[in-house]
């Protein structure tokens, strides 16, 4: 009966010429016989990828292909596909895992190719940086299909190929204070409950070469050109020296646009339409002086009350943007608080 039904799949996966209908057959493909019947299923979605009358289908299945194929399984098919610029982009990593490390003179290839399109030859960088743990995407969004052309590091790519494709090391985790691990202030507690919760989105996804949701120790520079700028109470302060925030999105029911919260790095930059217009290098008016813009929700400020700063600690109140005028109101009673909300949101 499986047998059967599987034929019956494959027969009207070929004969659809609706895409939602497709769509709809290729999922129950998967699901009903992606574990159970895989090389078979193989066989079909790339014998579709090769000759089926949906185009656009061919390019999208290339990513279920990939995620089924295993070791020395297909690596013709791919090395076929990666010559095709619709199927490239996929075929890329299904290589990898199909070849290994003999996928990469032809990867190393593509990467240097003139004629493929800016998104393949990054889509190469980026996989054989993270097959290798070679450094060639330090720094660059997780997604190739933002890179820039000065953002493919063909130079080292190609000096890594010259002296034999050795591996590397990897990325460095960022450094992070020891306190989150045995907290015993107010401050330390309310920071570990908030690591917990970025540990746990971590673990979901992550790239190493654009680290996001952790809390990092800041740099000297850093707390010094803020040291410039603001008197902070002390809570704060010693949250952005020992647990800056990098990257880190607060993403909740409570916070459907994603709450930013703010990095020492970032601090000065992100009081720019707030507090600070950059093109008049000048202070907007009618924004109160001593709000300082610590975290944002879809463009809605969340603000630290400089004003109101006792026993080390501080207010924060927020305000929708857009409404003409700011009207802020009291979030939080202290800047712990806030800490504390965020990481049970």
């Amino acid at each position: 009966m499986a047998v059967t039904a599987l034929a019956a799949l494959h027969r009207k996966l070929f004969d659809e010429t609706d895409g939602v209908k497709f769509s709809k057959l290729k999922d129950r493909l998967l699901a009903k016989h992606g574990a159970s019947d895989r090389l078979a299923v193989l066989d079909i979605l790339i014998g579709y990828a090769k000759e089926g009358q949906l185009l656009h289908w061919r390019n999208f299945l290339m990513s279920d292909i990939a995620r089924l194929v295993e070791a020395d399984e297909h690596a013709a098919f791919f090395a076929w596909a990666l010559a095709q610029p619709t199927l490239a982009y996929w075929s890329v990593d299904g290589l990898l895992k199909s070849a290994g490390k003999d996928a990469y003179v032809p990867l190393v290839a593509l990467a240097a190719s003139g004629t493929a399109s800016l998104e393949v030859r990054a889509k190469a960088v980026k996989s054989l940086a993270v097959f290798s743990r070679q450094p060639f995407d330090a720094g660059l969004p997780t997604d190739p299909g933002h890179w820039r052309q000065d953002s493919l590091k063909l130079d080292a790519v190609l000096a890594w190929q010259r002296d034999g494709c050795p591996d590397g090391a990897g990325h460095a985790a960022p450094a992070t204070h020891a306190s989150l691990d045995e907290p015993r202030t107010a401050l330390e507690k309310a920071a570990a409950r908030l690591e917990k919760k970025l540990a746990a989105r971590r673990k979901q996804e992550q790239d190493l070469a654009q680290p996001s949701n952790w809390l990092t120790i800041a740099s000297a520079a850093d707390m010094a050109a803020i040291a410039q700028r603001w008197a902070l109470p002390e809570h704060y302060r010693r949250f952005l020296a020992c647990h800056s925030p990098l990257r880190v999105l607060i993403d909740s029911e409570q916070y459907f646009q994603g709450l930013n919260l703010y990095g020492a790095v970032e601090l000065v930059k992100a009081q720019h339409g707030y507090a600070w217009n950059p093109a008049s290098d000048a202070a907007i008016a009618g924004w109160p002086e001593h709000y300082l813009v610590i975290a944002d929700a879809g463009g809605d400020p969340y603000c630290l009350d400089l004003g109101a700063i006792a026993n080390g600690d501080a207010p924060v109140y927020t305000a929708r943007h857009g409404a003409g005028a700011w009207r802020f109101e009291r979030h939080a009673d202290s800047f712990i608080d806030f800490l504390l909300e965020i990481a049970a949101a």
